[in-house]
């Protein structure tokens, strides 16, 4: 499987949790020989759950595997990962990281790569037409997790 197959996974996921009503951030977990391991979406929103993102949802979702498989696997998501989930991709040992974009936040990029980890952007302009179309319908929600972006005017 190719990143661009493994990314429109992830934008399946994306699009899913969008259609509830959530954050439209989706990830999947991709071993070597292209096998799902895991996929999941962001359902803080929907599932009222601050820590349930997409990457941690597609490693809920990929169960107990072993150390050996998620070395060699390949975690999708739309978004630039957060320090959370890149922390998340660290701790299980995953090496290589793609993601949709990171024109709409910045997360733990210098994080992975100075732990080893590739890193690929694929800067793709549909992940981040996703988003900006969510956040422009919704801005109170998306600024909840990300106030430090947010200015009202009183």
């Amino acid at each position: 499987m190719n990143d661009d197959q493994g990314l429109a996974i992830a934008y399946e996921e994306a699009l899913k949790s969008y259609e509830e009503g959530g954050i439209p951030i989706g990830a999947v977990l991709i071993s070597k020989d292209g096998v799902v391991l895991g996929r999941g979406h962001n359902e803080r929103i929907q599932k009222n759950n601050p820590i349930l993102h997409a990457e941690t949802s597609a490693l809920i979702n990929a169960g107990n595997v072993p150390a050996s498989v998620y070395k060699t696997a390949t975690m999708y998501s739309t978004l630039a990962s957060c320090f959370m989930c890149s922390g998340a991709c660290i701790l299980y040992g995953i090496n290589r990281v793609v993601m949709g974009e990171n024109k709409t936040v910045q997360g733990g990029e210098e994080l992975l790569v100075s732990k080893g980890i590739e890193l690929i952007n694929m800067e793709s302009e549909k992940c981040f037409q996703l988003m900006a179309k969510f956040i422009s319908e919704k801005p109170h929600e998306w600024h909840q997790a990300h106030p430090e972006e947010f200015q009202v005017d009183e």
